[in-house]
């Protein structure tokens, strides 16, 4: 794996420390994954600032703060099973795949080529992420049931109940959704009983399709 911009992402995950209550392990995550692979050629000096990156399709990559603390919410570690809506370049599963280890991030992207080059990224890169194209509501039921999920793209009602049912009782949902003032992040722990909701604050993120 490309190592030649590795002071850029210990700068980074220095000023993330500064800035982020989030764990030594998702920062050590956030530093061993090459954002400047996951970025267009013409972003790739912009690679390593804390900020989202259009990658075409009108899409973008999320900023290395907000896939930080997504990914410190949903409370993983090795050998959990992930469950992300919204593939996108690839970058924010190769940072959860640091975490749980390989095999164990299952990603769907709605536009097919944006799945295709990531798919082939995370492979040439050393990432054992399983990518396909299609819909978060459709995608693998035939996985589940997974220790989380996280969605990479503003729900418009809240995050849907098939993405919340393929996760186990005692998993974590993460994912922005959308509300008459904007969109928030929340966080949903799913229990015996049905699920309880957190509000982590506001965001912003490209609309689920």
């Amino acid at each position: 794996m490309s190592d030649d911009r590795a002071s850029e992402r210990g700068a980074l995950v220095d000023r993330l420390r500064d800035r982020l209550d989030v764990s030594e392990r998702t920062l050590a995550a956030i530093g061993s994954v090459p954002r400047h692979e996951f970025v267009p050629a013409r972003l790739r000096s912009r690679a390593y600032d804390d900020r989202p990156l259009p990658i075409g399709h009108d899409q973008t990559v999320s900023a290395p703060h907000m896939v930080a603390v997504m990914i410190d919410l949903l409370e993983v570690g090795p050998g959990d099973r992930v469950f992300e809506v919204g593939t996108g370049c690839g970058y924010h599963a190769a940072v959860v795949a640091e975490i749980v280890g390989p095999g164990n991030v299952y990603s769907v992207e709605y536009v097919p080529a944006l799945a295709e080059s990531a798919r082939e990224r995370l492979r040439r890169l050393g990432y054992e992420v399983t990518v396909r194209a299609g819909d978060g509501r459709q995608a693998f039921e035939d996985e589940a049931p997974f220790d989380a999920a996280y969605l990479t793209c503003a729900a418009p009602d809240g995050i849907p109940d098939p993405i919340v049912d393929r996760v186990r009782v005692g998993g974590r949902v993460v994912g922005p959704v959308a509300d008459g003032a904007g969109q928030r992040l929340v966080r949903l722990r799913v229990t015996a009983d049905g699920v309880e909701r957190e509000d982590r604050g506001g965001v912003r993120f490209v609309p689920m399709q």
